[in-house]
């Protein structure tokens, strides 16, 4: 059986888990899931590192084949296990949703990971406001690079979802809870009306919800 190390509250493997449900790839039966990483440990063991040497979560291990880094795990799972064809294969909708994926990991998430971990993960006399202001107001401005692209179509990639969906979701879904619980500290969020609408049609049209739940824990 597949395995997964990872837990629920970390954006990279919701990102799996959630390409794993559109892929009707459910846990127990399909996959065995492990926690680890923060609390729960396991990440740092001989036998983890041996594993996925970063010592970071999510690691796939699949009939032997051991994957690390969330984009690359949801590129193979949709490789491996897409037989119905939930997502489009023709490569304009393929690179599209590629250059979003490296736009998330490489631009939109290093500045609003520095607001998340200061407001979620720092112990509160040990915060820097300023960055944590800073940061959250780049990424805000950020996100309307993402809105102007949306004004064109209805997914990330053209008019159909794909997982460049999944990871720009998980970080605008942060981008909200963080001004929600913590207005004061985030500074002003923009009201960027194509991301409304496509991030409705996200909860509305696809297994979003199954981890949004999770991501509730996250604050």
């Amino acid at each position: 059986m597949m395995r997964l190390w990872g837990r629920k509250s970390s954006i990279n493997v919701q990102k799996v888990l959630w390409c794993l449900d559109e892929l009707s790839l459910k846990e127990s039966r399909d996959f065995e899931r492990i926690d680890a990483g923060l609390h729960f440990g396991i990440n740092r063991s001989p036998e983890f590192l041996e594993l996925n040497p970063n010592g970071l979560v999510p690691t796939l291990d699949d009939e032997g084949l051991i994957l690390w880094e969330s984009n690359t795990v949801m590129r193979y799972l949709v490789r491996k296990y897409d037989s119905q064809e939930k997502f489009p294969k023709d490569i304009a909708s393929q690179y599209s949703s590629e250059k979003w994926l490296d736009w998330q990991l490489g631009t939109v998430w290093p500045s609003l990971r520095g607001p998340f971990l200061g407001l979620t993960r720092v112990p509160e006399n040990e915060r820097n406001y300023a960055s944590i202001l800073k940061g959250y107001q780049d990424s805000d401005a950020l996100f309307g690079l993402l809105d102007k692209s949306l004004a064109k179509t209805d997914f990330c990639s053209g008019n159909q979802f794909h997982i460049g969906d999944i990871a720009l979701a998980l970080c605008v879904n942060r981008w909200i809870l963080l001004n929600e619980t913590f207005p004061e500290k985030t500074g002003y969020r923009s009201n960027y009306k194509n991301i409304d609408r496509w991030f409705k049609r996200i909860h509305q049209e696809t297994q979003f919800s199954n981890i949004a739940e999770n991501q509730l824990n996250i604050i």
